[in-house]
């Protein structure tokens, strides 16, 4: 039986509760803070086998905090505790709050180490959020009380520099190797760079599609839009903002020192405090003096046949969305569904048997496929995904057919593709010549 001290509403809501059979607790803060308000990673597991993280696994979640330590140069917790089930009995979270975070993982995370390479991120991301999203968080989301409805206006810093600071944190602290992460970026780059949506919506408003329905996606994200490119979107727009006052001061500032100044003033404070546009805007300006306030609207509000992915920093980083046929160990990491992905060749991803994630525009598209269809054959031969990528492969450079066999119910129809790319993967290449600002940003902070 356990019995809890009496506490205020606001911190009882944000204070959750993980338990379980099989649990370990781990202090993983290098800081040397008292016992009491050290930073721990409470693991639970549907096996005990699952808690044997070894002491070079739990190293690096110590990196991960102190490179924390020294992004943001203060702590505004006084302790902070990391709940992280290992299980597929529950459904899979990453949520958020001031001194803690909800989050699972696969039961085999740390046993089976190289599978989790892609989902490493995810508590670096939740961690960050103490800073960025609990501490100091927008002001239209700091109500009066639990009861007061929230506005999403600003969760493009919220989220968006969340999951730039949860990248690069990542890398930082070698739980992304320098490969996953230039993996990771390669793929969201892609994403948006082939993301037609932006046609009619613009990044602002994907703050609004929660009132639309959380995370639904629809059978066409990429024209429909949403919660996804608030984080990710976001991510390329934080990108361009670091590499471009990075290439203003040669590489004397960064959005490491916005990072300091905006979310780790008050060391040792956490009532929370709030921000604006504005706020954000004047912060910039004050690491680097520049038109934020532009810079960020034309990234934000851009719309219509002409709008563009917020690439530009990736270039000003020294390097360049390409595509391969055959993605490399820590590519498959990152995208562990490639051998199934035909989103940048066929416009559309396999899900055993059926078309799913038909892209607007694509080829699938453009042939008047819709999401659900089952492939039967692949040129007279029974279908697969390896049956597939070989027809694929074999079609790249020549004039002949690339005909699919469909069926949906108890219709058939064959649909030729006059395709011939080849397989498509994206990645990440060097700009021969160029500053190699993106490795910079991913190396470890020494101090």
């Amino acid at each position: 039986m356990a019995t809890f001290a009496p506490t205020d509403l606001y911190t009882l809501i944000d204070s959750p509760i993980f338990a379980g059979a099989h649990y370990r607790r781990v202090d993983i803060d290098p800081s040397g803070a008292p016992s009491e308000s050290r930073v721990h990673l409470n693991i639970l597991a549907d096996e005990a086998k699952g808690l044997a993280a070894t002491d070079e696994q739990l190293k690096l979640f110590e990196n991960m905090v102190q490179q924390a330590d020294r992004l943001f140069g203060a702590r505004h917790f006084d302790h902070y505790e990391f709940l992280f089930a290992l299980t597929d009995q529950m459904g899979g979270i990453g949520l958020e709050h001031h001194r803690s975070s909800e989050n699972t993982g696969a039961p085999d995370f740390f046993t089976n180490w190289a599978k989790s390479a892609g989902d490493r991120g995810l508590l670096p991301h939740e961690y960050t959020h103490s800073w960025n999203g609990k501490f100091m968080r927008p002001a239209d989301e700091l109500t009066a009380n639990h009861n007061v409805p929230t506005q999403n206006t600003l969760l493009w810093v919220y989220e968006g520099q969340t999951e730039y600071w949860g990248d690069v944190l990542a890398a930082r602290a070698g739980l992304h190797s320098k490969g996953v992460a230039l993996a990771t970026l390669a793929n969201v780059a892609a994403f948006y760079d082939q993301q037609p949506g932006r046609q009619w919506r613009a990044l602002q408003d994907t703050n609004n599609h929660n009132l639309l329905g959380y995370r639904v996606t629809g059978q066409y994200p990429s024209w429909m839009r949403g919660t996804g490119d608030y984080y990710r979107e976001s991510l390329l727009v934080w990108l361009d903002a670091d590499t471009l006052i990075r290439e203003g001061t040669n590489g004397r500032r960064s959005l490491d020192d916005f990072a300091r100044g905006f979310f780790g003033h008050d060391d040792g404070q956490w009532a929370p405090q709030g921000y604006t546009f504005q706020d954000v805007a004047a912060a910039l300006n004050a690491v680097y003096p520049h038109d934020w306030a532009a810079f960020l609207r034309s990234r934000l509000d851009a719309v219509g046949p002409d709008a563009r992915a917020p690439l530009d920093g990736l270039a000003r980083a020294g390097w360049r969305l390409t595509y391969t046929d055959t993605p490399n160990a820590d590519e498959k990491a990152v995208q562990t569904g490639w051998a199934n992905d035909f989103q940048y060749s066929l416009g559309f991803t396999l899900s055993g048997d059926k078309l799913t994630n038909i892209r607007w525009g694509g080829p699938a598209f453009e042939q008047g496929v819709g999401a659900g269809w089952s492939l039967v054959a692949v040129n007279g031969k029974a279908a697969s995904a390896e049956v597939l990528r070989e027809a694929v492969t074999a079609a790249k450079g020549t004039d002949a057919p690339l005909d699919l066999l469909l069926k949906s119910g108890d219709r058939f129809r064959t649909v030729a593709f006059a395709y011939h790319d080849g397989l498509r993967y994206p990645r990440l290449e060097r700009i021969e010549g160029t500053p190699d600002r993106l490795s910079d940003i991913l190396a470890p902070r020494r101090r």
